[in-house]
This record gives structure tokens, C-alpha cells and sequence, in this order.
């Protein structure tokens, strides 16, 4: 029962009950009337929670075991009842993450960095049903709000991604537009709206009910720039580097071999050495390097790295920094993990 007030003597906190949850009802032991049970909406998005494997672990967080991971999530589950975790089977050191979207699943991942606790993360996935024998996909409601002269690159963009338009009504010099697209559609669009509209636009989106699965999305169409070494990134190299793609370092900052440090470019994946100094010569001046102008690197904060990554890459979290990387850290493990996926094909 809700009341808006309570007097000395009123109860209104019970303890003691361990296994109780949100939405049970708590009656005496000779009449028992539950209440109807609170009906929870079931999760669309899940990611991969895993320990941090890389050359880095430990430097700046508290908790990096499988037995700390375990811990935090089962204590999370006690609160956030839109959460589910499953062990995963190919996998003895992580945990399947499931949450209702990727705003769900972030603000976790943040709240857990904020502790002291580093963890590898995988490329969202949108959690599919079978309804009859039908595979059936999430679909969101989108509302978008931009000036008109960006209307036309928003509407191709969620055509692109599976989008229907429901409705466009003009506002003044912005145009509202709203869709229904596929949960999977919209995995990492803010970035692109944002680029598109030079920051005008605005999106609001909500989960509206499930459809027939859609067919093939595009993904992310540039690779990545991966490290080759271990070290700390110099000017001179990343300066060579510039002209193939956008970095997400400076210099000075540390790397180790298999650390996406920028986005290609081209299509395809490149190695790359950040930590290559220039050779020493007779006639280099003592301020030769003084004059390297470095554009200022992309900033990736959780979101943007989440939306970021394909399938074979990971995210760092960590107290102090987010890093991304490949699944396999060395090229020869990524050679062989990729000629096992042809032989499977």
C-alpha cells in the first residue's frame, strides 16, 4: 500500500528476509494474498563482460579477477531487477550481460570503473526471439529532431539501417521525424547523427515491440589502426600516421601490441608501429621535432567506444582510461583465429 506519510510506530522497512525480491509480497504465514506480480520488460541488448587480459591490467584498478567480476554482478543483481547474467559457455573468465539497451549496460559499466574494477567488453548484440518458428528482432520507436538543411542525411542514414518513417513535421527551421528501426540499426548512430548535424540533432528513442527479423545491416565500413609494439607513442611516428586515418592517441601515451589506436582510412585493418622514433643523423638539429603539429586525437569516451567496435574487438574499462583493442593481441593469433572462421564457412 503507498501512503504519503508515516507516524512513530509505523512499519515501513522490513529486514531479514534474504531471499525476498522487488515485487513479492509479504503476508502473514496463516492468510496468504500476494498481490499480482509487477511485470518486468524483458532485456533486448546483451554484451560480453570479461576479465582484462591485457598487458596493462592492474595498473590503475582494484579488482581484476573473475571471482571480483562475479561478485559486482551478482550484487547488482539484487537492485536492477532489468538485469540478467548467464556464465559463458565458451569462456571460464566472463559473463553474458543482458539489459534493456545500451544506455542500461553503460551506465553498469561506468558505475563499476568508478569502484576500482577493469573488465573487457564486447560489441553489443541485440537479443533475437523465435515466436512460432519465427525469428523476431527489437524494434524502436525514434524520434529525431534536426535543422531541415540535415534532414535528408538523416533520413537516407535510417534508411539505410531498416528504418520505416512514420511521420516528418515541420518545426520552424527543424523538422521532426520519427521512425520505427531495428534495435540493431541503431547501434552506434548517435555518433553519426551528431557528425551529421553538426551537433543540432537530437534523438529520443524507446522500445515500442518486436517484428520479423529485418535481413543484414551495415556495419562499420573503415578498419583500424593496431599497434605492433609495446611502449609509449612518439610524436614523430604518429605524425607519419595521420595520413592514414584519425588517431585516438597523442603522444606520450602508452600502448602495447594489439591496441586499436586509430580508424583507418581504408577498409581494411593495418598494423602499425606508434612507438618508432626518428634516427639519429649528423645533422639533425636539437629542435627538429619541435615543428611536428599534431591534430588533436578523437576522444572516445564508453558510448562512442561501445557503438565503435565490430565483433573482433574489444573494449577496455578501466578507472583511469578507455582503451580499445582486438580480441587476439598478436597478428599471428588474428591469422590463425581468421583462417578458422574460413575453415567453418
Amino acid at each position: 500500500m503507498s501512503v504519503k506519510e508515516a507516524c512513530s510506530g509505523d512499519i515501513v522497512v522490513v529486514a531479514g528476509i534474504s531471499d525476498i525480491s522487488i515485487g513479492d509480497t509479504i503476508c502473514t504465514e496463516n492468510k496468504v494474498n500476494p498481490m499480482e506480480t509487477i511485470k518486468i520488460e524483458e532485456p533486448t541488448m546483451s554484451m560480453n563482460f570479461l576479465i582484462n587480459t591485457s598487458p596493462f591490467v592492474g595498473m590503475s584498478g582494484k579488482y581484476v579477477t573473475t571471482r571480483h567480476l562475479k561478485s559486482r554482478l551478482e550484487k547488482e543483481l539484487e537492485i536492477n531487477v532489468g538485469l540478467k547474467v548467464e556464465p559463458l559457455e565458451d569462456a571460464i573468465d566472463g559473463y553474458r550481460v543482458s539489459g534493456r539497451g545500451e544506455l542500461h549496460l553503460s551506465i553498469l559499466l561506468e558505475n563499476m570503473r568508478r569502484e576500482g574494477y577493469e573488465v573487457s567488453v564486447s560489441r553489443p548484440e541485440v537479443i533475437l526471439k523465435k515466436i512460432d518458428g519465427v525469428v523476431m528482432e527489437p524494434i524502436e520507436r525514434v524520434m529525431v529532431n534536426v535543422p531541415e538543411i540535415y534532414s535528408g542525411s538523416v533520413i537516407s542514414k535510417l534508411n539505410i539501417r531498416k528504418g520505416v518513417m512514420t511521420s516528418m513535421v515541420p518545426d520552424g527551421n527543424y523538422v521532426r521525424v520519427e521512425y520505427m528501426v531495428p534495435t540493431r540499426g541503431l547501434l552506434g548512430y548517435r555518433t553519426e547523427l551528431i557528425n551529421d548535424t553538426r551537433g543540432e540533432g537530437t534523438i529520443v528513442r524507446t522500445f515500442d515491440h518486436y517484428e520479423k527479423f529485418k535481413g543484414e545491416i551495415p556495419q562499420r565500413l573503415n578498419g583500424v589502426l593496431i599497434s605492433n609494439d609495446e611502449g609509449e607513442a612518439i610524436a614523430y611516428s604518429l605524425n607519419n600516421l595521420e595520413s592514414r586515418g584519425t588517431l585516438f592517441i597523442g603522444p606520450g601515451e602508452k600502448v602495447y601490441e594489439g591496441m586499436i589506436i586509430g580508424m583507418c582510412a581504408r577498409g581494411e585493418d593495418i598494423t602499425v608501429n606508434p612507438c618508432k622514433a626518428k634516427k639519429q643523423s649528423n645533422t639533425r638539429s636539437s629542435s627538429a621535432d619541435e615543428s611536428i603539429k599534431l591534430t588533436p586525437p578523437r576522444v572516445m569516451t564508453l558510448e562512442t567506444a561501445l557503438e565503435f567496435i565490430n565483433d573482433d574487438e574489444l573494449v577496455e574499462v578501466t578507472p583511469d582510461s578507455i582503451r580499445l583493442r582486438k580480441r587476439y593481441l598478436t597478428e599471428m593469433e588474428r591469422r590463425k583465429q581468421a583462417n578458422r572462421s574460413r575453415t567453418c564457412n
